[in-house]
């Protein structure tokens, strides 16, 4: 087991072959173990690297509206009025604490994609 730091593309390249050539390796063996290393190793780099931006919490709200088959009507009895679903939808208000509880009850829209960034 050669492991090394992933410091270059080319380095996450090679880090991801040997992951796929070890990934039938059972645990506590040495390949187990490689295999372990290597994706914490990856896992770091990409973090580093290629960071994922917090959610929208208006995408996710049109995004579990699209899943659910709901339209902008279906959202009053969770966020107000008509106009309040027009102005969170269009980003021109913010969500309240209690529209984010009420939108994760009974939508199911996890606490996390609701405060993003706003």
């Amino acid at each position: 087991m050669n492991i090394r730091p992933i410091r270059t593309s080319k380095d996450h390249a090679e880090a991801l072959r040997r992951i796929e050539a070890r990934m039938d390796a059972e645990p506590g063996t040495t390949e187990g173990d490689e295999l372990d290393v290597l994706v914490t190793l990856v896992e770091a780099y990409e973090d580093r690297h290629f960071p994922i931006a917090d959610p929208d919490p208006v995408a996710a709200i049109e995004f579990r509206m699209e899943q659910m088959g709901l339209s902008r009507k279906d959202l009053e009895p969770v966020l107000g009025s008509r106009g309040r679903v027009s102005e969170v939808l269009n980003g021109r208000r913010a969500l309240s604490i209690q529209m984010i509880r009420r939108l994760n009850r009974e939508l199911g829209i996890p606490l996390e994609s609701l405060i993003g960034r706003r």
